[in-house]
């Protein structure tokens, strides 16, 4: 299996399934004498993990990660960084009615295809419990930006039909985590998670929107050509569980605009060069240009229903099909912390770049 691996200098590679004995990871390209929080970096994983209210999957995961090389005397060597997270509430018989049963929607059908054979229970690696081991190596990343006081902030302004018509700035961002379902408006959080527990009575599922900011972002990253920082961004926010879209500045809202009025125009201010707006995005050219960079992430509704539906089999035998095990009703609020920490190995990866190249 290919595609393990994600980074150019900082690199992160990952390893596991979800129900196996463990998931974990390798970071390579962190430069030696980081000092490693790892009280940060579990707090990270406790963001993300399950079981953390009512309308989170129940499975209960303490979500540990154990550090196997690349830390000494709390700062990092240099050399590749390894770790673990053990899995502990893994009930495979759960699964057992499903091993021949293509589920709606999930990767069952293609994965067979493509290999022959798949890991039945809870979808193997292609399960979210992956974006766990995508968690430490954001975190680790998160610590390298913060000595360059670059800060990543994600929340959810969209459940299903709820919709927090704010601009980021006018939101107090310290909210974020105080709510359920981490939308730092109290009235839309409220709405967002009433929508949430009505669905869950009814076995179905909702999708949702994240909103993603990076601030103190210096002009510079960004390779202008095939590694474009939008680009990047794109794809690290692509290849995350039921991402289904990502928009970046002024996203598709820019296709109705004429140009007299989306273009940033640049001004200067306290003796430095800036833009009056920014529906770029801080990205011009496929390089920041120092402004705040924000973009959007749109999720899929959860694939897995608390009631029936009709698919096939493997051999295409029509049947009826019940989803069982625990599973997120919306998967928005705990893919926060993974959004923000797809955006941090991007960041800290362009950030080494842009070093390289100056030397």
């Amino acid at each position: 299996m290919a595609g393990n691996t994600f980074g150019q200098i900082f690199r992160l590679t990952t390893f596991g399934e979800s129900h196996g004995k463990a998931i974990g990871g390798i970071i390579d390209g962190c430069p030696a004498g980081l000092e490693i929080d790892l009280d940060f970096v579990q707090h990270e994983l406790d963001r993300r993990r399950p079981g953390q209210s009512t309308l989170t999957s129940p499975r209960q995961e303490e979500d540990k990660v154990e550090f196997l090389s690349g830390i000494f005397v709390g700062k990092s060597t240099g050399v590749p960084i390894a770790f673990i997270i053990r899995n502990k509430d893994q009930r495979p018989e759960d699964y057992n009615e499903i091993a021949n049963i293509y589920r709606p929607s999930h990767a069952d059908f293609t994965y067979d295809q493509k290999y022959g054979r798949r890991d039945y229970r809870g979808g193997g690696r292609s399960s979210s419990r992956e974006t766990a081991s995508w968690v430490v190596g954001g975190a680790i990343s998160k610590l390298l930006l913060k000595m360059e006081n670059i800060i990543i902030t994600a929340y959810v302004d969209q459940v299903g039909t709820i919709f927090l018509e704010k601009n980021y700035h006018e939101l107090d961002l310290s909210n974020t985590e105080s709510s359920l379902v981490r939308c730092p408006d109290p009235k839309s959080s409220r709405e967002m998670e009433k929508y949430i527990e009505e669905l869950k009575k009814k076995g179905d599922t909702a999708g949702g929107v994240i909103r993603c900011v990076i601030t103190g972002i210096p002009a510079g990253l960004g390779e202008p050509v095939f590694d474009k920082l939008h680009a990047e961004l794109g794809k690290a926010m692509l290849g995350i569980n039921a991402v289904k879209g990502f928009e970046y500045g002024s996203g598709f809202k820019a296709a109705g605009m004429k140009g007299s009025e989306h273009n940033d125009i640049f001004k200067t201010e306290a003796g430095r060069i800036t833009t009056v707006t920014n529906y770029s995005g801080g990205i011009q050219g496929g390089i920041s240009n120092g402004q705040d960079i924000y973009f959007r992430v749109a999720f899929k509704p959860v694939a897995t229903l608390m009631s029936s539906q009709e698919t096939v089999d493997k051999e295409g035998n029509p049947v009826t099909i019940t989803g069982k095990g625990r599973h997120d009703v919306c998967v928005v609020p705990r893919a926060v912390p993974i959004v923000e920490a797809m955006a941090a190995l991007v960041i800290a990866d362009h950030l080494l770049l842009a070093k390289v190249s100056k030397l």
